[in-house]
């Protein structure tokens, strides 16, 4: 794979490292740590998150953070159509004019929303079959629950995140990264990396590698309780996740012999801890627990928990979707 960041442009429509720096000088775009802006500018790096995302010309793809359109031009080269979701209103303004210059002959099968993705809640045109994405790590996780949640026609999703989000979404129980966005995210699909990013793909380089996350669609665990009541489980387990299963869902049961009343009536040990159980396992906890237990969770799409369980917890969290054209900025302290 070329990790050239100096060639004027890339063949065919895909924009290079001069097309980049250009469109940004145009514009008076400097990026910015705060919104993890590392734009992509390398062409060959597009086209392998093109293949690994799986589009194909049947599909209709939403894209979150587009920036610059180094992303949307691979994508509008093979889906059927694509909508942008972008933050920043400059950014937003220009993409059009990117689209129709590089791809005029698909700039009907283009749409563009202007908003934060976390308040997206519908979408132009078809509903979509994929998302792909490149994320800056300090939105990933809650960008990506909220819009698996909102958008269940979405079957398949690439997200590109910081190495470290990508290794605990992916991991599986009993991972020392496994943790709420993993139980999470596996309520919605299959999880797996996908391949590793280097930096000299990016402008500027950031200061860690990127790792793609690939997701597809599957049915949710079989269960009674909500997935509201599952996720405040989840939470309350990881919120102290040195504890066992019986300390750590005391707050959430209401004592912690009403926690390992509801653990033994899950079949569940209630000395085990919340990193060694499966998304199943924490839906017969939930089943199992009072009633009134949960009942006033948050949805879990970007819960504090799962920021910082996903290393980011960043000011920064609630601007989805700033950039998909950036990478991730450098992690924050554990």
């Amino acid at each position: 794979m070329s990790t050239s960041t100096e060639d004027s442009s890339t063949e065919g429509p895909l924009l290079g490292a001069a097309d980049i720096r250009s469109i940004a000088d145009a514009l008076g775009v400097r990026p910015t740590k705060q919104r993890g802006q590392n734009f992509v500018i390398d062409g060959n790096t597009v086209r392998r998150i093109v293949r690994a995302a799986d589009v194909t010309e049947r599909d209709v793809v939403v894209e979150v953070g587009p920036g610059l359109g180094s992303l949307t031009l691979g994508l509008l080269e093979v889906a059927d159509r694509v909508t942008a979701v972008e933050i920043d209103p400059l950014l937003a303004r220009h993409l059009p004019t990117t689209i129709a210059a590089r791809l005029p002959d698909r700039a009907d099968r283009f749409a563009l929303v202007q908003a934060d993705a976390m308040d997206v809640t519908e979408l132009p045109g078809p509903p979509p079959t994929a998302l792909v994405a490149n994320l800056p790590y300090n939105v990933a996780v809650p960008v990506l629950l909220h819009m698996l949640e909102t958008f269940p026609s979405i079957e398949r999703t690439l997200v590109m995140v910081q190495s470290e989000v990508a290794d605990r979404l992916a991991a599986g129980p009993g991972n020392k990264v496994y943790g709420v966005p993993s139980v999470k995210a596996n309520w919605y699909a299959e999880v797996k990396r996908a391949g590793a990013i280097g930096r000299n793909v990016f402008w500027p380089a950031p200061n860690v590698d990127s790792g793609l996350v690939s997701l597809v669609r599957r049915d949710p665990p079989v269960t009674t309780a909500t997935r509201r009541q599952v996720f405040a489980v989840v939470d309350a387990a990881f919120a102290q996740r040195r504890k066992t299963l019986r300390a750590a869902l005391a707050g959430w049961a209401g004592s912690p012999a009403a926690a390992e009343a509801a653990l033994n009536a899950a079949g569940i040990d209630f000395r085990l801890r919340g990193e060694t159980l499966t998304v199943e396992q924490f839906a017969r906890i939930a089943e199992a627990g009072p009633a009134e237990a949960g009942s006033g969770a948050r949805s879990g799409s970007g819960s504090a928990e799962a920021e910082a369980e996903a290393g980011s917890g960043s000011a920064e969290a609630g601007s989805a979707g700033a950039d998909a054209s950036a990478g991730p900025a450098a992690p924050a302290a554990e």
